[in-house]
Formats: structure tokens, sequence, C-alpha cells
């Protein structure tokens, strides 16, 4: 059990902090930090905060003992421990979202799994490590790859047969429904798999607005760090 788990208010200051002058505009919002965890918590290797802060905070690592860093980094490793417990304990998480309008009629679902996407390769190559359960990752993750929009566009590149328009939008709705059980059935994956054999990854990663070490001049999260580049 978390000793210490975030309230509704932890969570509004920490949604503030995040967007405070200290961190330059380049912290993450808080959903896409969520879904970054509830990746890295669920992955086939330890991903350790000095990996994956860096990617929350940007830049704002820089400011040493600003009482802001201070208490942001502090309420975010009560929240990843808030999210490691749930996963445990089977209980799946709650996403946080943000409108993509003013309305708030419609949620940003592709931000969530897209950022999901990519804190699964902060862990290394999730299909490569999967070995032969590889087809059955992917089965699991093809939902989100359908929230972020990647199987769409991989289907238009290669004249692939797409769903109608009344097609699409129920399966991403019924995706939407039921992410919570998606990511709790990803995290269950590689749980079933760590109890099997101990996965090691001896290659650093890239920073998601790192050059691509590939060469290209581009950056990691537009080249060899775009979702549909970790299979």
């Amino acid at each position: 059990m978390n000793p210490s788990p975030l309230n509704d208010s932890d969570l509004d200051r920490l949604e503030i902090l995040l967007d405070s002058d200290i961190f330059e505009g380049d912290a993450m919002r808080l959903d896409e930090i969520q879904a970054m965890l509830c990746a890295v918590i669920s992955g086939p290797v330890p991903v350790s905060p000095a990996i994956w802060l860096p990617e929350a905070l940007g830049k704002g690592l820089s400011h040493g003992k600003d009482p802001a860093l201070l208490e942001t980094l502090e309420l975010l490793m009560r929240f990843n421990n808030d999210i490691a417990a749930s996963l445990l304990d089977d209980q799946t998480i709650a996403p946080v979202l943000y409108p993509v309008d003013d309305k708030a009629e419609n949620y940003d679902y592709s931000a969530w799994a897209d950022t999901y996407i990519y804190g699964a390769g902060l862990g290394g190559n999730w299909f490569e490590l999967a070995g032969k359960h590889a087809e059955d990752l992917s089965e699991l993750l093809e939902p989100m790859f359908m929230l972020n929009g990647m199987l769409k566009e991989d289907a238009e590149k290669s004249g692939e047969r797409w769903f109608s328009p009344a097609e699409e939008a129920r399966l991403i709705a019924d995706i939407q429904e039921n992410l919570p059980l998606i990511v709790q059935s990803l995290y269950n994956f590689w749980r079933n798999k760590r109890g099997a054999a101990a996965i090691r990854r001896d290659t650093p990663k890239s920073g998601r607005n790192d050059p691509c070490p590939c060469g290209s001049g581009r950056k990691f999260k537009q080249c060899c760090g775009r979702a549909d580049k970790l299979n």
C-alpha cells in the first residue's frame, strides 16, 4: 500500500507546478506524465527516475534546489508510487484527460496513447523483448496505436482498406471506454514475463527532443522514436 497517496488537491497542485515558469514550457502535462509512468512501470525492465524525470520536466531539472522543483519532484514520486500500487493491485488507473476544445466534449486520448507509446520506448524495444510472445503484445498495444492515429496512418500509406467513419468512431469509442483495462492488461503481460526471466537493456535511450542517433538530423521523437518505429 502506498503510505502517502495523492489526493485531489495534490494533483491540482502538481498540475499548477508543471505549468509554472520554472519549467519554461518544457514540462509534460499531467496526462502525459501519467501515461508515460504507466508504460515505464509496466515494462519489461526497470526504468529509473533518472531516465523518466528529464523526459517529464525537461529544462526545469537544472534549477537545483529551487523550492518549486523540489515540491514537484516530491509530488511526482508519490504520483509514480500511486500508479505502481494501483497496477500491482489490479485496481486499474483512472486516466487523466484534457479536453481538446473549449466545449470539453472530446478528450485528448490521442496524446495519452502517444505518450504511453513513447514511455514504452524508454524501457527498451518491447517487441524484441517480448520474444515469442511479440504477437500477443502487438494485439495488446494495437488499441494505443488506434488512439494515436498510427494504425490509420500506416494503412493509408500502404493503400490498405480502412474502416468507414462510423466503424472507426465506434472502435475508438470502445477503446476509450476500456483504456484502464487495456493499460492493466499490458502491465499484467509484462508482470507475467518478468516472472519467467530477467531482461536487461544495455543501450542508453535518447531523449524525446534529442537528435536521433541514426543521424537523420531530426529529433528522436520524430524519427526512430516514433510510435511506429518501436517494432
